[in-house]
Order: structure tokens, then C-alpha cells, then sequence
């Protein structure tokens, strides 16, 4: 039997980089693809293609000669400058749409055993970015009447799946986060804050607004979630929520991030926390001369996760994202594993210190 060979797109983000680490432990063969090469923080190395998905030409001399692909676990997103004001963009839907045509084609032409992709959707399927949505969310309930290329993709590898004898995945997972740096992933903007908080001696106040309950998932979970998926009947042709299975409320998860990042919190000071970063950037490059840490700009670091903390914290709006979903039916189709979620980011907060993309704490 030939060996599972599983094609990773979006390798250098959030998502895929965590993707890839798992199928590796997984002892799959994996190939990953993105336009800057990934860093795993294992140091395991991996067959690696750069390739800009929005470029049709370029994927199909780059995707055709592999033959050998069994499946894809696609996590490749284009987002637009202005992070939430893309989300309703018809050049966003329609850049993604290709995005992903531009890889399932080629590899369909010659590949002689391909099985089964992931997608990845998250809670956008259900308009939580642009009204209330049911709680909790469910898989099965009506499709969201505005335009989404998450649903878009979904249609598409459903359409080609059925004529060309392939399964498919579609995962839905709430507020993703992990130790990837350059993503969107609140958690380096959260490092960064503090960061400078600390050297402006100034409290590490919580920047956002009206308190709510909220859900999320950390990027390893929800790459198990792909392991299982890419190997299991019950997940074949099926839409799934996935948190880590619990909830979490920002100010009370504030204090166990400020003790892993080594500062103290203050009473609450609303702002905007991707303006405030972008007025100190000139300081967080001395941080980073100070402590000799990976010589990244602030952008480089943070990404687009500032403006999602933005949204994620509620600034400036009259209340938090009223988004709760049930991963019911990912349970009763096998998936059972959970994580603390204050757990989950104090781990992955404390892995970007390791790794010297965020200043040590003081002794």
C-alpha cells in the first residue's frame, strides 16, 4: 500500500504549520506549500514548494507533476489590508475561490489516488462578522443568505468530489490561536502589548470592550481534528464545529496571560490595540535590539492578528460577537479531544517567549 501523502497549503500560517506538524507525528509524508517557507518549531524538515495560490499558472506547473498527492488539508487564506472590512469583499470571495481552484485542478489532472481535502471555514459560514447568530451554531442549520466563499469553496470540492471520487472536510473552528507568529493569531499582538507595557512601565490594561463569553480553538487541536478527518469514514462529506470545549471571558483570562508574560495588570483602558501597536513600533524594534530577539518587524510578528484582537476584544462596539456553536456532532462522530483554553494560550504565549519572538520574563 503506497503511503499517505498529504499536500499542505497556507504552510506558513497559523493553521498549517500546526497541520503539518501533525501529519508529520502522524507519520504521513507531507508537502507544504506557500509563498515563504515555514519555520517548525520541531526543526523537522519538509518538502517545501513556494507557490502564490493566486497565480494560476504558477500552481499548475507547480501541482501537476505530483502524481502522488492522496490528500490535501487546504488552510491558504487571502486577506485583505483593512482585516474586517475584507470579510465582505467580493475581491476577497473571489480571490479565494481561485485560490483554491488553483490547487484542486492540477491536482486532479494526474494524480492517480487522491482521496479526501480539509477546508477550513470557521464561524464567517454563519455571518457572525455581520449579524447575531444562532446559539448555538449549528452544522445543520440554514445556510447564511450573504455571500461567503467559505461557502463558495464548500460547494466547489463537494461538486468535484462527487464527479472525481474524492471526500471532503469542511472545518468550522472558533478564534484560532497558537504560537505562529505572522498570522491571524491574536496572541503575538497580545505578547507585543505587554511587551511594551513593560518597558513603558505601564500596566497591562485590557483594551477592549463590553465583557462576553466566547469560544476558541487552539491551532493544534484543530490540526488533530484534520489527522482524524483525513482518515475517517464518518467525516467523509461533513461540515464540523470544533472549540477546545470549553468557554472563556477576556478579563478573566487577562491576570494568567499577564503572569506568563511577566507584567501587571491595570484597570481597563480602552483603545485600539492595532493603532496603539503601530504608534509604538519604533519601541518595539529597541525591544527587540535590547533582548536580542528575532530580528522581526512589528508587522512581520504580528500580522493581521492586532486588528483581529481589535474585533476578538469588542473595541468599539456596542457588544462582543454573540458566537457560540456546538461540536455535538463532531463528538459523536469520534473526535473527543479537548483543551483548557486558558491552558492553551499561557502554552502558546509561553512558546513565542522560548523562541525568542517575545522578550523573557524578569527574574
Amino acid at each position: 500500500m503506497s503511503k499517505n501523502k498529504v499536500l499542505v497549503t497556507g504552510a506558513s500560517g497559523l493553521l498549517g504549520v500546526a497541520a503539518i506538524e501533525k501529519f508529520l507525528s502522524a507519520g504521513w509524508d507531507v508537502i507544504g506549500v506557500s509563498r515563504r517557507k515555514p519555520e517548525l518549531l520541531s526543526g523537522r524538515e519538509i518538502e517545501f514548494l513556494s507557490v502564490d495560490l493566486r497565480d494560476q499558472e504558477a500552481a499548475r506547473a507547480a501541482f501537476e507533476p505530483l502524481t502522488d498527492i492522496t490528500h490535501v488539508a487546504y488552510t491558504a487564506l487571502h486577506e485583505k489590508p483593512e482585516l474586517v472590512a475584507g470579510w465582505s469583499s467580493k475581491d476577497q470571495i473571489d480571490t479565494n475561490n481561485a485560490m483554491l481552484r488553483n490547487v484542486v485542478e492540477p491536482i486532479l489532472a494526474n494524480s492517480i489516488n487522491f482521496q479526501h481535502i480539509s477546508i477550513l471555514q470557521g464561524t464567517k459560514v454563519y455571518g457572525v462578522h455581520l449579524h447575531p447568530i444562532p446559539i448555538p451554531a449549528r452544522e445543520r442549520d440554514p445556510r447564511d443568505p450573504y455571500d461567503n466563499f467559505f461557502l463558495d469553496q464548500e460547494d466547489y470540492v463537494r461538486e468535484m468530489g462527487a464527479k472525481h471520487g474524492f471526500t471532503y472536510t469542511a472545518l468550522r473552528p472558533q478564534l484560532v490561536t497558537g504560537p505562529t507568529p505572522g498570522a491571524l493569531n491574536v496572541l503575538p499582538a497580545i505578547g507585543v502589548y505587554a511587551a511594551i507595557q513593560r518597558e513603558k512601565d505601564e500596566p497591562f490594561s485590557f483594551t477592549g470592550g463590553p465583557s462576553f463569553v466566547w469560544e476558541a480553538a487552539d491551532a493544534d487541536l484543530v490540526a488533530d481534528v484534520m489527522v482524524w478527518a483525513a482518515g475517517s469514514p464518518q467525516a467523509a462529506n461533513e461540515a464540523f464545529n470544533i472549540t477546545n470545549g470549553d468557554v472563556f471571558e477576556w478579563r478573566n483570562v487577562w491576570p494568567a496571560l499577564a503572569k506568563t508574560l511577566g507584567v501587571e495588570t491595570g484597570p481597563d483602558t480602552p483603545m485600539s490595540l492595532a493603532t496603539y501597536l503601530a504608534d509604538h513600533s519604533d519601541l518595539w524594534d529597541r525591544i527587540v535590539a535590547k533582548y536580542g530577539l528575532r530580528p522581526l518587524s512589528l508587522r512581520e510578528l504580528v500580522g493581521h492578528g492586532d486588528q483581529h484582537a481589535d474585533f476578538a476584544f469588542a473595541y468599539g462596539a456596542p457588544e462582543g460577537p454573540r458566537a457560540f456553536v456546538s461540536t455535538i456532532k463532531l463528538r459523536q462522530a469520534g473526535f473527543t479531544e479537548t483543551i483548557d483554553t486558558e491552558d492553551a494560550f499561557r502554552k502558546a504565549l509561553q512558546s513565542l517567549i522560548d523562541h525568542k519572538f517575545l522578550p523573557p520574563v524578569a527574574n
